[in-house]
């Protein structure tokens, strides 16, 4: 038939078209329900069939199809030629069915010719009409899809635009907002720098108007202060004065008293080689001169520093006057006895006879005192209250002596040796006494506490006990303070950092047992009478040895000690005075009082000030004195204290120089070196070897 020749024709044009390559789902059927509906509903053609033969039909004419059955090759290379393959009208323009609309309407004449006869094709033909039906929709889909996905392309470029310009703008609004954050910290710098500006100008202003002020009234401080210097200037002129005055008032009756002295010794006119109308001729000049010095002051006002000066000296002459007549004196006495010595042992000791000048020879040299000074101050007097505070304690240490005396001078054999088991116990700890660690000192304490309290103590191996002998505690503390005291004289002396452990364990002992410590002032006083401080006076018929012992001298066989040894002594036993009054056992009762505390070292200092200075000794006992107890005196007294050492300074120190030889300036310089680093410093600094907390941890 004509018309299945077009149909295939047309499957082939489809064929080799570009839809005819596409791949297509096997599946494609089950993808809706509208194609299964069609499938199923009457077979018609569709209105493109027309078309499909108005145009493709005049082709086919020119070029006959081949007879269904034929096979040949010629037919098959026919149908695959390009020039006899209609183009697609999808792809072609003309062919397409929006073209076929023309005015004339011959698609409309044409369709319903060929609709009746289109009904009747065969299955071959409706196959053909299903898959042009296929086609087109798939095409409406793929145009569908393709307009979705411009859609969707178009919307996602809409909205990253959107987006764009949304985040455009936020940066645009972010600059004009940082734009007018800067503006308003540019400003607001500005404003912050014309008010620092400002202030520093204000600042600058009162700084100017606070250092005129400061200057007018430094000005101002210096006038009043020039006045108040010079108001305090002449209140101490008046004062030095009137003191000057009283001092020569007191010149002038130590000069009387003196030359009492010398005309009461006229009953030594006897002796030989003894010329007494000299020393009172010399002695009433001495007088009138110092009368002239008052008389004239009574008419000027007050004496004058030269004229002080002259009846000072005029003084200490006539103290050496005396002392010169004294010694002479006791010369005369001594060669007196000696003659009548000599002469009654003449035959029997000739080599005697020989030597006897040459002892003549030794008392006056004797007699002098540290740096041949001594008797300028054998008159000082100390205070009544103190010289009798003195010979109490030496009345108390007598009466202990003799509590013992049974004990100390039994010939029984056990009762010495409890005796000297005492002594050991008493005086072996406190040798053990050092700088060592204070878990060791508090056993040395306890040990020396429980033999005072009457308890048994371990000493040489034996128990030992005070109460083995009535007497026997009166014995431990006189054996106890005396060796307290010997350790000062020896121990302290050579190492001066011993002075604090020492005392500490003597102060927690007197503070328990206040017997102890008077003993320990009583033996202290006895061997260095400047801790009272006391000048013994030589008294008339004494002998020189008994009178150096006094001042503290060691006399062995009428030789006397060097002045050296001396000094070391008396350090020693200041220094260990000094470090007593200013420490506690730290073990004991701190609610109580100390038993002699730093008022002592104040009023020993104050003393020892109004009294007149020793040659060498002063010096080192003052230096000796304020090195260890200066910190502490510091802080108790403060302004006080700062007084005292200007009046050191100010007026001890020309009293101390102007008694002082050119060999023993030592002790003197050292001292006022001392002070004036002090001054320097405002500070008194901590003795060497002082006890701190981290000794007693140890």
């Amino acid at each position: 038939m004509p018309s299945e020749g077009r149909c295939w024709e047309t499957l082939q044009a489809l064929r080799r078209s570009d839809k005819g390559h596409l791949c297509y789902h096997r599946d494609w059927l089950l993808r809706g329900e509208d194609v299964l509906e069609e499938c199923m509903s009457l077979p018609k053609l569709s209105s493109y069939s027309g078309w499909v033969v108005d145009h493709v039909l005049p082709h086919m004419q020119e070029n006959p199809p081949p007879s269904e059955t034929s096979t040949s090759p010629r037919s098959t290379s026919a149908l695959d030629q390009p020039s006899f393959v209609p183009k697609s009208p999808v792809r072609d323009p003309a062919f397409s069915p929006a073209s076929s609309a023309t005015p004339n309407g011959t698609k409309d004449k044409h369709e319903s010719q060929h609709t009746e006869p289109m009904v009747l094709q065969s299955s071959r033909g409706i196959k053909v009409e299903g898959c042009i039906r296929t086609y087109e929709l798939l095409h409406r889909m793929k145009g569908a899809e393709g307009l979705r996905q411009w859609q969707e392309e178009q919307e996602r470029k809409v909205r990253a635009l959107s987006e764009m310009a949304s985040e455009q703008l936020k940066r645009f609004d972010e600059r004009k907002e940082l734009k007018h954050h800067k503006e308003f910290q540019d400003l607001r710098e500005v404003m912050e720098k014309s008010s620092r500006e400002a202030l520093g100008q204000q600042e600058k202003l009162k700084a100017e108007h606070h250092h005129r002020a400061k200057i007018l009234n430094l000005k101002l401080r210096e006038a009043q202060q020039q006045r108040l210097k010079q108001a305090e200037q002449e209140r101490l002129r008046k004062e030095e004065g009137q003191i000057r005055l009283r001092n020569l008032y007191a010149l002038q009756e130590e000069v009387l008293h003196l030359s009492q002295q010398l005309d009461s010794s006229d009953q030594h006119r006897d002796l030989p080689k003894v010329d007494l109308s000299a020393f009172q001729t010399r002695g009433n000049q001495l007088c009138g001169l110092i009368s002239g010095i008052i008389r004239a002051t009574s008419e000027n006002g007050f004496p004058t520093a030269e004229e002080q000066a002259v009846a000072e000296r005029a003084l200490q002459e006539m103290r050496d006057l005396l002392v010169n007549l004294q010694q002479e004196i006791a010369r005369a006495c001594e060669d007196r006895r000696r003659q009548d010595v000599e002469e009654a042992r003449v035959k029997r000791q000739e080599s005697q006879v020989r030597q006897g000048p040459e002892v003549r020879k030794e008392p006056p040299a004797s007699r002098q005192g540290p740096g041949g000074k001594l008797n300028e101050d054998l008159q000082v007097k100390v205070q009544d209250s103190t010289m009798q505070w003195y010979q109490q304690l030496q009345e108390a240490s007598r009466q202990c002596v003799l509590a013992f005396e049974g004990l100390s001078n039994s010939k029984d054999s056990q009762a010495k040796k409890i005796k000297m088991d005492l002594q050991k116990a008493a005086t072996i700890p406190v040798s053990q006494i050092s700088t060592i660690a204070g878990s060791k000192l508090k056993e040395i304490f306890d040990k020396i506490h429980s033999l005072l309290s009457g308890k048994p103590v371990q000493s040489g191996g034996r128990s030992v006990s005070v109460t083995l002998n009535p007497q026997g505690l009166a014995f431990v503390q006189y054996k106890l303070a005396e060796k307290f005291v010997k350790q000062g004289e020896e121990e302290v002396a050579s190492h001066h950092e011993a002075a604090f452990p020492i005392a500490v364990v003597a102060s927690g002992i007197w503070e328990l047992h206040p017997r102890v410590g008077d003993l320990i002032l009583a033996h202290l006083h006895k061997k260095c009478p400047y801790s009272v401080p006391f000048y013994p006076a030589f008294k008339e018929g004494m002998a020189l040895e008994d009178y150096r012992r006094m001042l503290g001298y060691q006399v062995t066989d009428s030789r006397v000690e060097q002045q050296d040894n001396f000094l070391k002594r008396m350090s020693g036993m200041i220094r260990l005075y000094a470090a007593i009054i200013q420490l506690r056992w730290p073990y004991g009762n701190r609610q109580e009082i100390h038993p002699h505390g730093l008022n002592h070292g104040w009023r020993w200092l104050a003393q020892i000030l109004n009294m007149e200075p020793l040659s060498d000794v002063t010096a080192t006992l003052l230096f000796d004195f304020l090195e260890v107890c200066g910190n502490a005196l510091m802080k108790q007294y403060q302004l006080q204290f700062w007084k005292m050492i200007l009046l050191i300074k100010e007026d001890y120190f020309p009293r101390i120089e102007a008694i002082t030889s050119s060999g023993q300036m030592g002790s003197f310089i050292r001292l006022k070196q001392f002070l004036e680093k002090c001054l320097q410093r405002k500070e008194i600094p901590l003795p060497k070897g002082f006890l701190t907390s981290s000794f007693w941890r140890s």
